[in-house]
């Protein structure tokens, strides 16, 4: 699965939320509504020409707007990208990653309960 730049990224998570909500398409003008970015409403339509473009996303005409559908589940896209950064940047290393969280104060202790849950039900 190709990977997202940050800005297409964001009008995905935007999209699959509000997908999630509503069942359904969304137009151009829902997603400038719920987007934390200033953009014009041509860079948006550019960044969703292009999502459509690369089999993101699926556009249908409704009288004369434009409604956008996720044609990607988003969970299989993190999974995707999750997968994609521990073998970069911790080269498959459980222990690797772990250890970046831990140095950099990044992990509660309820995260490492949680964590000893989680592998405690693994095993």
């Amino acid at each position: 699965m190709n990977r997202l730049p940050e800005c297409e990224h964001d009008i995905m998570m935007t999209i699959w939320d509000m997908a999630e909500v509503t069942g359904g398409a969304v137009s151009c003008d829902d997603i400038m509504e719920k987007l934390d970015r200033d953009w014009t409403k041509t860079t948006v339509l550019n960044f969703l020409t292009r999502l459509c473009n690369r089999g993101f996303l699926t556009c249908k005409k409704e009288h004369r707007i434009n409604l956008y559908t996720p044609a990607v589940d988003k969970d299989d896209y993190l999974k995707s990208e999750s997968e994609s950064f521990f073998k970069r940047m911790h080269h498959g290393s459980l222990t690797s990653l772990l250890s970046s969280l831990y140095d950099g104060k990044s992990l509660s202790k309820d995260d490492i309960d949680e964590l000893k849950k989680f592998i405690e039900e693994a095993k």
